[in-house]
């Protein structure tokens, strides 16, 4: 099939010299060079002699004069009823199309540290493919249902969602009201609508807490393991020698080793209703112990209540907020609970601190996109959202049944074993200590199967190696299918492990 013929861009040709003369000649040598470097390929139109003239200031004379002596070279071709193209013979001896030359690795060497850094952590947070084990993937019976389709047609077409201007930093007040009444409710936050701050998710609102939280030379509390996101924020914000990771046990985080550790620390970032990625809550005594050191220290606790509506036995656990709502700054989203491209979280915050949220929030991105938050508002206020969450809960609860009987099935306990839990969108796989989760999961990939590595969740020193696997989304034929591949990867890299040991 012939591929239709992409015009060339002419601003890419650059001005014309008016006091050298000649401008036909000028124009006529822009174009070659610009067929030299690729810029404008073989069977590539250009536009027409009157409206070239028109874009550069000058005489369609002096246009039709350039394409002429061009198409005499063999540089351009002409056609009746076909205009004016680069010449198809020039296609074998073009070079590849380049629009930005590739670094080369001495100018990767002179980055900035902190360019550097932002790299790596582009990196590691590249999304997985759409296959399972991957977190949140809303399809099948875990996608919002077509009340969000209609809800959006209804409301961006004449209703508040419509195009407007600039809108509040904070967020569309209708769905900060849907928000308290709903964490209220269903979370036991204690917050009023004034206090929400929508942000687009929880990544967002982590950044906000340690831009206002925290000052050059603090020291924070994060656990170990914890959220790689977190880590990356304070590492690339000029805060990685203050980061402090405190130990977590059957418990949750470990207080007293916090205590121990850094006394002084200014914030403790935290998973108490399921921790990541281990998934045991936070103890009611370890709660009351954090709780109790933040007043005497004056310090914040950064609550992260992902995952916390997924409990398959018994009811969620409280967010800590309710405890003592002056001294926590409470996250959540509903990219996970709905779908990650919706990019819609909150952070609800005290009272004193709502203005330096927002005036934080003003420089990062102004305030976040209205239309879906008008949707989302409705889609809360009219029970849509309760439904969606019992219907993925009961789907979740069975997948996750379901996977951990494959994978004992599939893999013996000394080679791999599931972390236990009871709520949330993943479990951990934990892999023997010779096994390399790195690998592994280059491996899985290459098998069709997406699995995030536990390692990089540790502190230096005391990493386990261990999968993460989402159960969300995806049928049972391909969950078994999936675990069948990905228990072959693992075994296969017993095999290596044990063949590499044979050698020595």
């Amino acid at each position: 099939m012939s591929r239709t013929a992409r015009v060339a861009e002419m601003p890419s040709f650059g001005a014309l010299d008016r006091t050298a003369g000649n401008l036909s000649h000028q124009l006529a040598e822009a174009l070659r060079e610009a067929v030299r470097r690729g810029d404008i390929r073989a069977g590539d139109a250009l536009p027409a002699t009157r409206s070239l003239a028109v874009s550069l200031g000058v005489a369609r004379g002096t246009v039709i004069e350039a394409y002429e002596q061009l198409i005499a070279e063999g540089f351009l071709e002409s056609k009746a009823g076909a205009g004016t193209r680069v010449a198809q013979a020039l296609a074998e001896r073009q070079p590849a199309h380049t629009p930005h030359a590739l670094p080369t690795p001495q100018a990767a060497q002179v980055l900035p540290e902190r360019a550097e850094l932002f790299a790596q952590i582009a990196r590691e947070f590249r999304p997985l493919a759409p296959t399972p084990f991957a977190i949140s993937v809303p399809i099948g019976l875990t996608a919002p249902s077509d009340v969000w389709r209609r809800l959006g047609n209804r409301i961006r077409a004449r209703g508040p969602g419509a195009p407007t201007g600039y809108a509040d930093p904070l967020g569309v007040r209708s769905l900060r009201e849907a928000i308290a009444a709903y964490v209220r409710k269903s979370r036991s936050v204690r917050c009023e609508a004034d206090q929400v701050i929508v942000t687009s998710g929880t990544q967002q609102g982590l950044f906000l807490a340690t831009q206002v939280l925290l000052a050059s030379g603090d020291q924070a509390w994060i656990e170990n393991p914890a959220y790689r996101g977190v880590t990356a924020i304070l590492e690339s914000v000029g805060h990685r020698d203050g980061i402090t990771r405190v130990p977590v046990d059957a418990e949750g985080l470990d207080v007293e080793a916090g205590i121990r550790m850094a006394p002084r620390a200014r914030a403790a970032f935290v998973t108490p209703s399921h921790q990541y990625p281990l998934g045991m809550p936070l103890s009611m005594a370890r709660r009351a112990a954090l709780l109790a050191w933040a007043r005497a220290n004056h310090s914040w606790v950064i609550e992260d209540d992902y995952d916390s509506e997924l409990r398959y036995e018994g009811y969620p656990f409280p967010a800590l907020q309710g405890l003592d709502p002056e001294r926590v700054v409470y996250l959540g989203t509903f990219s996970k609970i709905l779908f990650p491209s919706l990019r819609l979280g909150y952070a609800i915050v005290p009272r004193g601190l709502v203005d330096a949220f927002c005036g934080a929030r003003v420089l990062m991105d102004r305030h976040p996109p209205t239309a879906d938050q008008h949707v989302l508002a409705a889609f809360i206020m009219e029970g849509h959202l309760e439904r969606h969450i019992r219907k993925v809960r009961h789907v979740y609860a069975e997948q996750r049944i379901r996977l951990i009987e494959t994978l004992k099935a599939l893999l013996p306990s000394d080679l791999a074993w599931v972390e236990p839990g009871d709520q949330g969108m993943h479990l951990v796989l934990w892999l023997a200590n010779d096994l390399n989760d790195h690998a592994i999961v280059r491996q899985a990939a290459m098998a069709g199967v997406a699995v995030r590595a536990v390692s990089p969740m540790f502190a230096p020193g005391s990493m386990r190696p261990g999968l993460v696997l989402g159960f969300g989304g995806f049928s049972s034929e391909q969950m078994e299918d999936a675990a069948g591949s990905l228990a072959a990867v693992v075994r296969n890299a017993r095999k290596l492990q044990g063949s590499a040991a044979g050698a020595l």
